[in-house]
């Protein structure tokens, strides 16, 4: 039927019927050709039920833009392999910025605060790994930022929380002149989850403190939202996603009843003013890498750039520069997956599939084909995400509203190089606020949409938690 209307199009708008004839033929070609591609597609990105051993590819997560598996804490460090040659040296101009540490004042490297979180990129994300909440007194809270805001009830806007009259969308904990906004101290409370098998585990929830808050109260409805630097790897994969490819996991009624109801998040891009499908940061609320890098610059380090302006003119940062730590997050290369014929990972890998969390971390993606990154086109990718907002639960809310997620949402993270956490990141602490020491205490924080999992978890014998969180760790 395709190639008819095709045909019928053809015939009214072109020449000679020689020309004419081979056009349609190609066409009708190309649109088997595609039909062909998109059915081998969605086989390939289905979930698997053989468990004997690994799949095709599973050792390599990002294709051929994955990384060999480095050991230390440079692992995620590592510019995509197939990297053209005359991207390598931008990436290095990215790397380094991504590292400077700016200064106050005017200048090239200057335009620091004046209130600020940290002086670079890298102070957050130290290694491109993840950040960490305070690990004791001494300790200070560099890398976990407040978010605040007002829920902005009946606002129709993409913006669901307002910011802060006095203080802005977040807390900055430090400043060039003066006292600081505010000083951060969190408290924990133990509580024991009892296991299968006589195990227990230990979960600790966090008490926010906000002391010294230099100008003045903050709003009586004001939510905080405290979130720790999310690790930097694969960015440039997640964005070549097709959009629709992720909107098809969609559920928001549950219509097929198995629990889960993922819902997108959307945006406003600022560059060009069009709705898109947020699919960075901990609630989706970014569309782009370059928006994401935007507000970090701007909210982060108090540096103004071509898309967020703070007021200043012009921006502190060049559009070069900018547009040199862009590119550098977005080619970040996965590293490759150790042991996947290991039969304890094998074990671990068919209780993560069965008991339903692929609902959520959804294994396999393929990328579209990308004129500007051909190195990240085409290629079949292992996230472990949807990039969808799910309801956790009480336990995990923050109250806090973003976009159209509400205070119970949160993106599903990707968790392909999750088991390098301690090499990279020296620390084991996951969630967004870095509540979870370890990976199992971070299962167990699952609630809401996720709560039939968890409680299979505490249910399963010893030995398969354990494979559980071997086959987690060899991500």
């Amino acid at each position: 039927m395709l190639c008819f209307g095709l045909l019928h199009i053809q015939k009214i708008t072109l020449g000679s019927a020689m020309f004419r004839t081979t056009l349609i033929l190609a066409l009708c070609a190309a649109t088997s050709v595609q039909t062909a591609e998109n059915s081998f597609v969605r086989q390939l990105t289905q979930p698997t039920r053989d468990f004997t051993k690994p799949e095709p590819s599973e050792a390599n997560p990002a294709g051929t833009a994955t990384a060999p598996r480095g050991a230390g804490p440079k692992a995620f460090s590592v510019p995509t392999p197939n990297l053209a040659t005359s991207k390598e040296v931008d990436f290095k101009l990215g790397n380094a910025l991504f590292r400077r540490e700016w200064q106050p004042g005017q200048g090239v490297f200057s335009g620091l605060g004046p209130d600020y979180n940290a002086r670079s990129c890298e102070q957050c994300h130290l290694n491109d790994g993840r950040g960490h909440p305070p690990m004791g007194p001494q300790d200070d809270a560099v890398s976990l930022l407040m978010k605040i805001g007002a829920p902005a009830a009946g606002l129709q806007t993409y913006l669901a929380t307002l910011p802060d009259p006095t203080y802005g969308p977040q807390l900055q904990d430090f400043a060039t002149h003066g006292a600081p906004e505010f000083q951060l101290q969190v408290s924990y409370a133990e509580t024991t989850v009892v296991l299968s098998g006589g195990e227990t585990a230990s979960l600790r929830t966090p008490t926010y403190h906000i002391e010294n808050l230099s100008r003045g109260p903050l709003q009586a409805n004001t939510k905080l939202s405290p979130r720790v630097a999310p690790q930097m790897i694969g960015l440039g994969l997640i964005e070549a996603i097709s959009a629709k490819d992720i909107l098809a996991l969609t559920d928001p009624d549950d219509t097929n009843q198995d629990g889960i109801s993922g819902r997108a998040n959307w945006a406003i891009n600022v560059e060009t003013g069009q709705k898109m499908l947020g699919r960075f940061g901990l609630k989706a609320a970014s569309p782009t890498i370059r928006q994401q890098t935007a507000a970090a610059f701007a909210n982060d380090i108090g540096i103004s750039n071509t898309l967020i302006q703070n007021g200043t003119e012009p921006p502190e940062i060049s559009a070069t520069n900018f547009d040199f730590v862009a590119e550098y997050s977005a080619q970040l290369a996965v590293p490759a997956r150790t042991g996947t014929a290991d039969k304890t990972v094998l074990r671990g890998k068919q209780l993560f599939y069965q008991t339903g969390c692929i609902a959520c971390h959804r294994p396999k993606f393929f990328t579209d084909k990308l004129p500007k990154r051909p190195e990240l086109s085409a290629l079949l990718i292992w996230p472990y995400s949807d990039f969808l907002l799910h309801d956790m639960g009480a336990g995990l809310a923050d109250g806090f509203p973003e976009g159209v997620a509400t205070g119970t949402e949160w993106r599903t993270p990707p968790l392909w190089g999750i088991g390098l956490s301690q090499d990279v990141s020296g620390h084991t602490t996951f969630l967004h606020d870095g509540r979870a020491r370890n990976l199992l205490e971070a299962v167990l924080w699952h609630g809401g949409e996720a709560q039939a999992v968890q409680s299979q978890v505490v249910k399963m014998p010893p030995q398969d938690r354990a494979a559980l969180i071997h086959f987690l760790n060899s991500l």
